[in-house]
């Protein structure tokens, strides 16, 4: 049985899900074969070992979605394959393989997996992302073809900032939100790749109450480090500086909530608690903010200097700061 022929809940064995007959994708809206470029997408299911750094927060077990692109690679959101030990890519035409990963981007989430087996099957073409507006229309595919996948529209284009020191300038935002997005394919009218589906968010509707949305990252920023992560499995840049914390944007104020264990600002005496005041003296004004004053300090190992609010006044702390990747569990080749 091909992958188009199942249920979407068969896609998943982490929880059934369905998308509703509404908002599926119809070809008769599309000038492009919507069918053939459905087929391209490709579920991506992963083990990782339970004493992996980022097992903790992501899981050991991961499902979600991929899309073949020239070269017969499979591009993908990175936490679902990052530290993987196990990859199984299963295509629309019910062929199951292992994967490898190929590379990994951690400054923008792309990754590649190499299929361990020649895939005779349409790959999409990567688009002009940049040209992405509000109110654009867009397919968000996922496996199983277009009864498991949504049509939708650009609800805006600009900054995001994550938790786990990320930062994106101009993310696109859709809606309504697919159901399995993690590394699902946003595809313009012209059948072309311009994101890679990374999370679902709230945001308020017109009328007041929640609207799911999905974030994915724009292709335009693989096109500079394609090369590089096929020939290096990483993008040929100095590593940004990495803290190890957990934070967001509360009430106004930056606030840490969390810190990875054995982390830089764990070894700095940084608390979940913290209100971040200052970066090198320079105040911070919101996440992406302290995450880019950070940046702009150097490379991984520069000394971030970081001023914190506590309830007995405000402490100043010093970070030497890391590359996360050192924490990391490298893929084996099978």
């Amino acid at each position: 049985m091909s992958l188009i022929d199942m249920e979407c809940s068969d896609m998943s064995t982490l929880g059934d899900w369905d998308v509703p007959p509404s908002v599926q994708p119809q070809p008769e809206d599309y000038t492009f074969d919507l069918d053939t470029a459905l087929s391209s997408v490709v579920s991506v299911r992963t083990l990782t070992p339970s004493d992996a750094f980022t097992a903790e927060t992501l899981g050991d077990e991961r499902l979600g979605n991929g899309v073949l692109i020239s070269g017969g690679l499979v591009l993908t959101i990175g936490y679902l394959i990052v530290e993987a030990q196990t990859i199984w890519l299963t295509f629309s035409d019910g062929a199951a393989v292992q994967g490898h990963t190929l590379g990994y981007d951690q400054q923008t989430g792309f990754a590649l997996v190499q299929p361990l087996a020649r895939i005779d099957l349409p790959t999409l073409d990567l688009g002009n992302a940049s040209a992405a507006e509000v109110d654009d229309r867009v397919v968000i595919g996922a496996p199983g073809g277009r009864k498991c996948s949504i049509a939708a529209h650009v609800v805006a284009r600009q900054e995001f900032a994550g938790y786990w020191e990320y930062v994106l300038d101009k993310a696109i935002f859709t809606a309504p939100a697919h159901p399995h997005w993690g590394g699902a394919p946003l595809i313009n009218t012209d059948g072309q790749l311009i994101g890679i589906g990374s999370l679902q968010l709230q945001a308020e509707g017109d009328d007041g109450g929640d609207l799911p949305l999905n974030m994915s990252v724009p292709t335009d920023l693989l096109v500079p480090i394609l090369d590089d992560m096929k020939k290096l499995g990483r993008a040929d840049r100095p590593v940004r500086p990495w803290l190890g914390l957990y934070s967001a944007d509360i009430e106004g104020e930056v606030v840490i909530l969390g810190l990875a264990r054995g982390g830089p600002a764990e070894l700095a005496g940084v608390d979940a608690g913290d209100i971040v005041v200052s970066v090198a003296g320079t105040e911070v004004l919101d996440l992406a903010d302290f995450y880019r004053k950070v940046w702009k300090l150097g490379n991984s190992g520069v000394d971030v200097h970081v001023t914190v609010a506590r309830e007995q006044g405000p402490v100043n702390l010093v970070i030497k700061s890391g590359d996360r990747n050192t924490l990391l569990k490298t893929p084996s080749l099978h």
